[in-house]
């Protein structure tokens, strides 16, 4: 008999990194603020996180983040001046941000890594199953990711992550999972995990991204867990505690992702992002798409 578990009803969203690889334009403009057509890249994640039904939403900041906080917050002189000049299109852009779900904010501090970032959600989390969501990964809203790895764990109990197949030679920049079949087809039960291990002794092609439904134990594992490559606390490290030892807090499970996904970690990818995102806008793709080919056309 399917065993039933705690309905999840939290994210969390770590977004104190620097952003190093997008200087100088995040000297003094968080990376998540970047946008990504017409909006920053954190209100498509925090869109996903409302769409999955979690409305309580904590981002784990650090310094210089406060246009984050401004950003889902009111803007009461601006939305006067589009309200007088009858503007309600932008308005109603203005306001949708505000009112997307309650977020929460704590600061990391000293960035020690993914790990330590997740373990500052603790005491907003309490002894819940959550959600975490990174901003460098952007999924479609018509691939619900985040709504099948809930299920999962409704289902199963425990920690799900998302996974998706790469190229073995591309393996070393993510996190890696062993993994072993279930009767789901894409469902996986995870065996263990290693951070960013050479091709030659990855054990698969399946890459951790970044989407995760953790049970609260990784709480206690993290505060015990040394940092490890990079020297940071690394999150991975804390879930391969958990998958080796199903007593501790349930076990692992992997979704095997297939859909859209756009990644805005890298100057290439973001741009790529951009323009497939902005090529399938009704109200963009049309013009765009038409210049793009005679842009294309006219470089080849």
């Amino acid at each position: 008999m399917t065993q039933s578990h705690p309905r999840i009803s939290k994210a969390v969203i770590p977004a104190a990194g620097l952003g190093t690889r997008f200087l100088p334009a995040t000297k003094a403009t968080p990376k998540e603020m970047l946008p990504v057509v017409d909006k920053p890249a954190i209100q498509y994640v925090v869109e996903e996180a409302v769409t999955a039904g979690l409305g309580d939403v904590l981002m784990v900041t650090g310094r210089n983040k406060r246009p984050l906080e401004d950003h889902f917050d009111r803007n009461y002189e601006l939305e006067s001046a589009l309200q007088k000049k009858g503007d309600a299109s932008r308005l109603a852009k203005v306001q949708e941000s505000s009112d997307l779900a309650m977020i929460h904010y704590v600061r990391q501090g000293d960035p020690k890594g993914l790990g330590h970032a997740v373990l500052c959600a603790a005491p907003h989390v309490g002894n819940e199953p959550f959600a975490v969501l990174l901003g460098d990964d952007l999924i479609d809203p018509r691939d619900p990711l985040l709504q099948r790895m809930i299920e999962v764990q409704e289902q199963h109990g425990g920690s799900v992550i998302a996974l998706m197949e790469v190229a073995p030679e591309q393996i070393h920049l993510y996190g890696c999972a062993a993994v072993e079949s279930t009767e789901d087809g894409d469902v996986v039960k995870v065996a263990g995990l290693v951070e960013k291990p050479d091709p030659a002794d990855a054990p698969s092609n399946y890459a951790i991204i970044g989407r995760y439904v953790l049970d609260p134990h990784i709480f206690d594992i993290l505060r015990k867990t040394e940092p490890g490559r990079g020297g940071e606390i690394q999150l991975t490290d804390a879930l391969q505690q958990l998958a080796e030892d199903e007593k501790v807090g349930g076990p692992v499970h992997g979704v095997v992702f297939k859909g859209r996904r756009y990644d805005t970690g890298d100057r290439g990818d973001y741009l790529r992002a951009i323009v497939r995102l902005a090529c399938e806008r009704e109200d963009l793709g049309p013009d765009f798409r038409t210049w793009l080919r005679s842009y294309v056309a006219e470089e080849m």
